[in-house]
This record gives C-alpha cells, structure tokens and sequence, in this order.
C-alpha cells in the first residue's frame, strides 16, 4: 500500500511547519512570476546581446537565471524567520544599505551619468534597491512603537532616517528611487493613521523639493521638458517602445518574432513590458500585469485581516512598493512618465532589483504566515 505524502498533522519538522503556514496563494503568484521573468528574458536576451557584442546570446538569461535562483532561495529562507527576526533582518538590512550608500559616493562607479553601483566581482550591486523594502520595515516598526508607546518619538526619528536616506539618493543622482520611496513613505504613514499635519508637512515638502530639483538640477530639468517636449532624440527609447507595443496588436508578432527588441537598449531591462507585447501580444501582457495585481492584491488582503499592528503596516508597505513600482514602469513603457530606471518587479534582468524584490517577497511571506494568533477567527 503506497503512503500519502501529504504532510501529517502531528509532523512538527521545520518544513511541513512553514509549509502549513506559508500563505500558498502568495507563494503561487511569486513563483509564477518568477517564471514568467525567465520565460520573457529568454525572448530578449538575444537582442541585447547582440546590442551589445556579446558572444553567448543567452548571456542574460543565464545572469537572470543565477539571480532568480539565489533571490527565490533567500526569500524562502526568510520566510521561515518568525516576523520578529524578519524585523531585525530588515532594520539590519536598512543599516547596511546606508553605510553601502555612502560607501557608493566615493567608491562607486558611474553608468549613465549616475554613480549608484559598487563593484562586487563582475556583478554591480546597487544599494538602493535593498534600502527600499528595508526602510518601509523599519517605519513600520517605529510607528507600531509608538502605539504601544506614545513617549517615544518614532515620527521624528522616521523623518531624520527618510531625509538623511533621499539626501544619499539624491547625491546619486536618483530621482527615481527617491519618488518611489516618498511614495511608500506617504503610505505607511496613511496607513498607520497619524496626524494630518504630518501628512501635509510631508506633501508639502515633497512638492518644494520636487520644485527645488526642477530649478536647480540640470538634469531633472532636462528630463521633464524632453518628456513635455518629445521631439528629438533624447526619447528614442520610448519611441521605440510605444512603436513595439503598436506593432504587437492583439496576439502579438510571435515568440522571437519582434524587430524592436534589437534597437531598444534596455529592452531586457526597463522596458521588457514593450517587448513583450510587441512578441507575446495584448494578451500575455494582460496575463503579466495580472499577475502584478493579484499578489499586491493577495498581500493587501491577508494585511487587512492580520492582528498585529506592525506587521499590518509592514506587509501594506511593502505591497505598495512592488504595486507603485509597477504602475511607474508601464507608464515609462507607455509614454505617461519620464524615463526613471525602474525595473519591471521580479520580471526585467537586474541583479540588485531582483535580489532586493526577493528579499521583499521573503518579508512578505514571513510577515504574512499562519501562527496562533496572527489573523482574525476563522482565518
């Protein structure tokens, strides 16, 4: 007579434990997404290698592949952490970009004009990527301080820690990163209820700094008006983009049919949703995105019905991050944005934003797990 392989319920081995608690529809969408990424790089790699003289045409696909491997197995083994020790891994993580940060200003090196990147091997590693999720954790935690605590000064010490971490970014320059962090910012401070005037210091200061940038920074400058103005060259990469997406139509030209891809320089980086429509169609694009919305959904959902507070903030962040990110990357694709840097999340090539994704996704899932107590009766 052949076993069951399903877990016992009596079994308390550290797997069938997480495996038991781990919310599986979360899980489902990360690991489809995951595989959509590798399924979409493996149509633009070629192109970009052949961009850029390089011999092996899946060169790419196997440096995404590497990063989708280590990224999905450190999200699993974060998510096996109690959300207190996934915490202290994330406030750990916050301090540690900052010091890379600073690290990157006289260490670094430049690409595009930006000095974002330290040398880590033949890999580049950008800090920013990681301080995101990791800044959105420690807010978190702050704020649900302060509930149990109202002495303690958490709102101040949120400000000092957001201002000293986009003064980093903006040294960078990284307006990109910047924007979304003041994003996810401004959620959780929404999320956690506090003070309206808070909440209106911080608009305020964020439009006077925008403004700021805009008069004093060339380069800020520079790209706003190319993006009210498209004429000339300065936009040929999202000329070319919008030219892949009108010429994918409804089905699409076919796996490894699509001409842009060739021309496009990121098209296996930011711009991977245009060649994606432009090969697979309006459908697998429509497939994509939902996938996107289904897991910001899912997490949003199980945040709703978690009982302590600050993983509720936390997984709400967090989820609006890998959400905002989204949404600003298919409107740098679609021509409504000016060009920011941004990954499509868990889908484009990027070996610091799909680490740092993963690193998310396993925070995610920690935060979000069945243990006695965490959820509402009867969930």
């Amino acid at each position: 007579m052949i076993k069951s392989i399903s877990p016992s319920r009596t079994d308390r081995s550290p797997f069938f434990e997480w495996w038991r608690s781990v919310d599986h529809i979360s899980l489902a969408f990360f690991v489809c997404l995951l595989g959509t990424g590798l399924i979409l790089s493996m149509a633009a790699s070629p192109a970009a290698a052949e961009r850029l003289s390089v011999a092996n045409p899946f060169y790419f696909l196997y440096r995404h592949g590497l990063f989708v491997i280590l990224g999905f197995s450190g999200a699993i083994f974060l998510s096996f952490f109690k959300a207190e020790n996934a915490r202290r891994i994330a406030v750990l993580a916050l301090a540690a970009s900052i010091f890379l940060l600073l690290v990157v200003k006289f260490f670094g090196y430049e690409v595009k004009g930006a000095q974002r990147w330290l040398a880590v091997g033949p890999f580049g590693l950008q800090p920013s990527e990681f301080a995101k999720p990791a800044f959105i954790v420690f807010a978190a935690w702050m704020f649900s301080v302060q509930k149990r605590d109202p002495n303690v000064p958490s709102v101040p010490i949120v400000f000092v820690a957001y201002l000293f971490l986009i003064g980093l970014l903006i040294q960078q320059p990284d307006f990109g990163q910047s924007f979304l962090l003041t994003l996810c910012f401004a959620a959780v401070f929404f999320f956690a209820g506090l003070s309206l005037g808070w909440m209106l210091f911080l608009m305020a200061g964020t439009m006077v700094a925008g403004f700021m940038a805009y008069l004093f920074m060339p380069h800020v400058q520079a790209r706003i008006q190319r993006f009210l103005s498209p004429a000339g060259d300065d936009n040929y990469q999202t000329e070319r983009a919008l030219e892949a997406i009108n010429s994918g139509g409804f089905f699409g030209r076919g796996p490894g049919e699509g001409a842009v891809k060739y021309t496009l320089p990121d098209g296996h980086t930011d711009f991977i949703f245009a060649v994606t429509v432009e090969e697979f169609g309006f459908i697998i694009s429509v497939f994509v995105i939902i996938l996107l919305a289904g897991f910001v959904i899912r997490c949003f959902r199980n945040a709703l019905k978690l009982n302590d507070y600050f993983c509720q903030l936390a997984v709400a962040g967090l989820a609006t991050m890998i959400g905002m990110q989204t949404i600003i990357n298919l409107y740098v694709n679609l021509n409504m944005a000016p060009p920011k840097g941004m990954t499509l999340p868990f889908v484009s090539y990027g070996g610091s934003s799909m680490l740092a994704l993963c690193f998310t996704a396993g925070l995610l899932l920690a935060f979000t797990r069945r243990r006695p107590g965490a959820y509402g009766f009867g969930d």
